[in-house]
């Protein structure tokens, strides 16, 4: 799960793919990043946090890292929360080697839409929740592809 700071979305998605895995009895490593450097060893966004926990996911032992080369290899599927983030993977991705992994997460639900899960950071709480609203639609539709495989 790949957002810009890792503070925000990403760990939103991390942590409610991660609760559904477990719930679901599945095998499967989850992890995010941010494409920026600057809140690597921070914790999520309080409103993050509380969202999480009010819908009873935990997300408060994350902590923000960039991503990096080498979780091209580490991970089957990256999943963006923007476009923009697809654009930095992408770049990052010289030789589009990777770019079948890289996928905008709420394509899952609205297939071929392109649409971004908007960043809450400068909103109030109320984008939080459309936030994580989004981010477990998309989720659901990502269970559904893995207990297909």
């Amino acid at each position: 799960m790949v957002c810009l700071g890792n503070i925000c979305r990403s760990p939103l998605a991390h942590g409610i793919l991660e609760k559904k895995i477990e719930q679901h009895n599945l095998n499967a490593i989850v992890d995010s990043a941010g494409t920026g450097s600057w809140h690597i060893g921070n914790p999520p966004d309080i409103r993050s946090i509380e969202i999480a926990k009010k819908n009873g996911v935990s997300i408060s032992d994350q902590r923000a890292r960039q991503f990096i080369k080498i979780d091209f290899e580490e991970f089957d599927l990256i999943y963006v929360m923007d476009k923009n983030n697809l654009n930095d993977l992408s770049n990052l991705d010289y030789n589009n080697k990777y770019s079948g992994k890289i996928k905008l997460i709420l394509n899952e639900i609205n297939p071929s839409e392109n649409m971004d899960v908007p960043d809450p950071y400068y909103g109030d709480n109320n984008g939080f929740k459309i936030v994580y609203d989004l981010l477990e639609n998309a989720c659901d539709k990502i269970i559904l592809k893995l207990k297909n495989e």
